[in-house]
């Protein structure tokens, strides 16, 4: 439903931008794939357990409205999928969503924490070759994590039979986060250098997301821009009781995507 949200945004902002005066307003679209490798442990209580989760390739897109208006934020709405699973041999007794799941039985979890971030900021400095803006972002997780554990067993009959626990929890919560962006240009290179991070650290929650790297550009006119980035994104999360959800979680690697400017 949300990212059905973004999307309609998305449309309706592109036919805004097209409308307004080409210097007044400029409208960003961009999208990347992360490569990440997953770390960490996650639980309903400060006895979390690591599910060994799996690497994976996870998306992102973004789109963010500018204006020359100074005490007007600007607008930037950006979805992050972050789904993974992975599966351990638990060595103590663990609980979760509802369901109790024995010391020594195999467990597998499905992750998905995806969001997504509404921020507003202010330009503070933009002179062509060095930009600077601040802002803040709400951070809005809608997922799923689930726990799943096979038993073996046998009836009173000695015929073997199978039990299959489930728990699951579903996440829904916003979170306020600082932002920041900076972006460095080199001059009659067409080469940019480039950070971006949201950062937390209040009420036992300790997260951050940030991203650096290098981006190009392949087409620069009057009319549209367009720019090729990679880079190295990395993000945290430590959170003590997210819906009752307890990680202490990293999530690291290499990005590309590309960048339009209208």
């Amino acid at each position: 439903m949300k990212k059905t949200l973004l999307a309609l945004t998305l449309s309706c902002a592109s036919i805004l931008s097209f409308s307004a005066h080409a210097d007044a307003v400029g409208l960003y679209i961009g999208g990347q794939v992360w490569d990440n490798a997953a770390s960490g442990v996650f639980g309903e209580s400060s006895d979390m357990v690591d599910f060994n989760l799996s690497d994976e390739q996870q998306g992102s897109y973004f789109i963010a409205i500018e204006h020359p208006f100074p005490f007007i934020p600007n607008v930037k709405l950006s979805s992050t999928d972050l789904e993974t699973s992975g599966s351990t041999l638990l060595g103590s007794n663990f609980e979760f969503g509802g369901e109790d799941f024995a010391s020594g039985s195999q467990a597998s979890a499905d992750f998905d924490l995806s969001y997504i971030d509404y921020t507003l900021y202010y330009e503070l400095f933009d002179n062509g070759l060095f930009s600077f803006d601040v802002g803040l972002t709400a951070r809005d997780f809608d997922g799923d994590i689930s726990v799943s554990s096979t038993m073996q067993s046998t009836d009173p009959d000695g015929n073997p039979i199978s039990e299959t626990l489930t728990g699951s929890e579903s996440i829904s919560e916003i979170v306020p986060m600082l932002y920041a962006y900076t972006n460095i240009g080199l001059p009659l290179t067409g080469l940019n250098f480039f950070a971006e991070g949201n950062f937390l650290s209040f009420d036992d929650h300790m997260m951050y997301d940030y991203q650096a790297g290098i981006s190009y550009e392949l087409v620069d006119n009057l009319a549209i821009d367009v720019n090729v980035t990679a880079g190295y994104r990395a993000m945290k999360l430590e959170l003590e009781d997210l819906d009752e959800l307890y990680t202490d979680l990293e999530f690291d690697g290499l990005f590309a995507g590309v960048v339009v400017h209208f």
